[in-house]
């Protein structure tokens, strides 16, 4: 199996990658935040830091461009292919109101005429290889072999599903159901993403699917960065790697960002996910939560740390 880490905005930039890749590895490939484009393809300074080779050591990163403009992506994509990037993935999945208002992310999949004459652009003459995220629809799982029909007529790199609609943000069950006909009928090779959080998922989703060769896994790497070796080897990372991994993605923060609440807005968003690792978890995340000063946020992370041991791994025979 092949596993990919997902993007996350305001989590998984660089530092946490780098730090990921340091203590837990055997990602395949690491997916960048998007990257948004615009007429005169200048990025954000926080944008191309976080591609940066130098940043990414080690990594197999694919950057991810979000955008419905195709002069804005390939601009911006030839910019990144300067920096030696051999691939590049489209967010036709975000599914956040404000993206979604502008015809970006999930939300672009609502004019189905014009992202065929985008794709088509894009393809005529490609910059670089060229992956796709995208979620099924907007309201309706129906509208996928639409889309899909589309998807087809491109010689994509990968189609990577997450099978829920903009509707559902990150409520109600993947749409399983769609996601089995997208295997039997897209012409490009097919990555499943969506609610893997734990071994027993990992399990019956194979179990369920074992044609598909290739996962990208989210939340639930978010929530335990050990996850595909406890996939891999049956094992849960122990709490010293698990500290090390916190300690080192804390430090660098403290080195790149000024003052205590901007380091613990960063600290705080790994923590609601990570937080249920550990057991009995509940009172020590509301006082990291609650933390406004360095000092109180680090009582709170010895004290969990100390006090609270990682959940056992739940083993299934197939």
């Amino acid at each position: 199996m092949r596993f990919y880490f997902a993007p996350l905005e305001g989590i998984t930039g660089y530092i946490y990658r780098s730090a990921h890749h340091a203590f837990f590895g055997k990602v395949d490939k690491y997916f960048s935040p998007f990257i948004t484009t615009n007429q005169d393809g200048a990025f954000k300074n926080r944008d191309i830091n976080d591609i940066l080779p130098e940043n990414n050591k080690g990594q197999v990163l694919i950057p991810q461009l979000l955008t419905n403009n195709a002069g804005d992506f390939i601009r911006a994509a030839q910019k990144i292919k300067q920096l030696g990037y051999e691939e590049i993935n489209l967010n036709l999945g975000c599914p956040s109101g404000t993206v979604v208002a502008k015809y970006k992310g999930s939300g672009f999949l609502a004019r189905k005429e014009e992202l065929d004459r985008f794709l088509e652009e894009i393809f005529t003459n490609p910059v670089m290889k060229i992956s796709i995220k995208t979620r099924i629809g907007i309201e309706f799982p129906e509208e996928f072999y639409e889309l899909l029909r589309i998807y087809n007529k491109y010689p994509l790199e990968e189609l990577i599903i997450h099978p829920r609609v903009q509707k559902d943000y990150y409520k109600n069950k993947p749409n399983k159901d769609v996601f089995l006909d997208a295997l039997s009928t897209s012409r490009n090779p097919v990555c499943y993403n969506g609610d893997l959080f734990t071994l027993r998922d990992y399990l019956e989703f194979i179990q369920e699917f074992p044609e598909v060769g290739t996962i990208m896994l989210g939340r639930g790497l978010i929530t335990n960065p050990g996850l595909i070796e406890l996939i891999e080897e049956k094992k849960q990372p122990g709490k010293e790697r698990v500290r090390e991994f916190h300690d080192r993605i804390y430090e660098e923060y403290q080195e790149i960002l000024f003052g205590d609440r901007n380091v613990l807005f960063k600290m705080k968003e790994i923590w609601i996910y990570m937080a249920a690792l550990f057991t009995d978890y509940e009172k020590y995340l509301k006082k990291i939560k609650k933390a406004e000063k360095l000092r109180d946020y680090e009582e709170a992370v010895n004290r969990l740390f100390g006090e609270q041991e990682i959940e056992e791994p739940v083993i299934l025979s197939r």
